[in-house]
C-alpha cells in the first residue's frame, strides 16, 4: 500500500494552490498527489509495466 501523505505535504501542496482556489480544486490537488505516490510505491514493489509493453499495448 502506498504511504500516506504527511500533514505537512498536505499543506504544502494547498498553500501552492492560487488565492482564488475552490475545495475542488483543492481536492483534485490532493488526489492527485496520492495517485502519484500509489504509482511510485507500485513501481518500488515490482509492479510496474514495462515501457516496451506500454508502447505494444498502446499500438505504437
Amino acid at each position: 500500500m502506498a504511504a500516506r501523505m504527511t500533514r505537512d505535504r498536505i499543506l504544502e501542496a494547498l498553500q501552492d494552490l492560487p488565492a482564488d482556489a475552490t475545495v475542488d480544486d483543492a481536492i483534485e490537488r490532493l488526489v492527485f498527489l496520492a495517485k502519484i505516490d500509489a504509482g511510485l510505491a507500485q513501481l518500488d514493489e515490482g509492479k510496474g509495466i514495462p515501457h516496451a509493453e506500454v508502447k505494444q499495448r498502446l499500438g505504437m
